[in-house]
């Protein structure tokens, strides 16, 4: 059964990411599309790898976005967040191929959008093997005996998942070629921002502990700032 949500997991985030790339551009012909969407299949399936001995949070992670035991304020954010994600991704290929709103990155920072794919992706990775528990929505996992997570990088902020979002987001615009989906990236960042307020608000009313892990972890996405 593993092999199967492995091969399905690899599939799906491929032909998503295809689909939003390629479709708008009308053209198979980028190589830095093909470069992200087969790195993207790869980190995908050593994550997977990565996580394999906890078959109860893949089968969390490949849930849909609506489920039971969801707030209806977390289904219409979380909603809005992969509509304006998939937005941005949507914009990169029409910006590249047709509006040219910007000039577009030179190599040395389309790199560092590279960079940055790896390193929010890597975060992202280190967040799941942590925390067992990270639902891809916000939900009380009663049945799985849910605890608060403060070892790790959950030492360090309360949401480092989210915290590889934002890198991830940015360096897809940087890598791809496009500054003004760069700056356009700030509207699913700030529903990412808006769902962690959601989110703790829930989990300091039904997770116990959760109140007392925020006092002793400062900060929600970026040390020392916020």
């Amino acid at each position: 059964m593993f092999a199967v949500k492995l091969i399905y997991g690899v599939i799906m985030q491929g032909a998503l990411f295809a689909l939003l790339l390629f479709v708008p551009a009308r053209t198979l012909a980028w190589p830095r599309a093909w470069v992200f969407i087969g790195g993207i299949m790869m980190a995908t399936a050593a994550t997977m790898l990565y996580l394999r001995d906890n078959e109860g949070l893949i089968n969390e992670r490949l849930k849909g976005p609506l489920q039971k035991g969801q707030p209806l304020v977390d289904k219409i954010v979380l909603n809005l967040f992969l509509v304006t994600f998939c937005g941005v991704i949507i914009f990169i290929p029409l910006d590249v191929f047709r509006f040219h709103l910007m000039a577009g990155p030179g190599t040395l920072i389309s790199l560092l959008g590279l960079g940055l794919i790896v390193a929010g992706w890597w975060l992202i990775a280190l967040a799941l093997h942590e925390n067992a528990f990270a639902a891809g929505v916000v939900k009380y996992q009663e049945e799985r005996h849910q605890r608060v997570i403060d070892s790790g990088v959950y030492s360090r902020v309360r949401h480092p998942m989210y915290a590889g979002g934002v890198p991830f987001i940015i360096g897809t615009c940087l890598w791809l070629g496009s500054y003004a989906a760069a700056l356009l990236a700030i509207v699913p960042i700030g529903t990412i921002a808006l769902r962690i307020q959601i989110e703790e608000r829930f989990l300091r009313r039904e997770l116990e502990g959760y109140k007392a892990y925020t006092e002793r972890t400062r900060y929600r996405l970026i040390p020392y700032l916020w």
